[in-house]
């Protein structure tokens, strides 16, 4: 799957509607092949990225949990970690 596409559940302060649409857009460019499509398919490539949008929305509504909500500063920083474990210090 694409590394871009980040976990959207569970978090304080809770995902923006920024971050489904960036979740969505990158998912559909992974899917259809086109960063950007061409004027012949670009209304089906952005209703697709409104229909996931659609779909995400309805599945972080609907999911529940008992476990504390992750901070997005401290997951970030264990990415940054695992990162730098991965890939080397830049």
């Amino acid at each position: 799957m694409c590394r871009n596409i980040k976990p959207l559940f569970n978090f304080d302060p809770p995902v923006t509607e920024e971050e489904i649409q960036s979740a969505s857009l990158q998912f559909v460019r992974k899917i259809s092949g086109f960063n950007k499509p061409s004027k012949a398919n670009e209304e089906a490539f952005y209703g697709a990225v409104e229909e996931v949008s659609a779909a995400v929305r309805q599945l972080l509504n609907a999911l529940v949990t008992n476990a504390e909500p992750k901070n997005r500063e401290v997951e970030a920083a264990r990415a940054r970690e695992r990162n730098a474990k991965r890939f080397g210090s830049v």
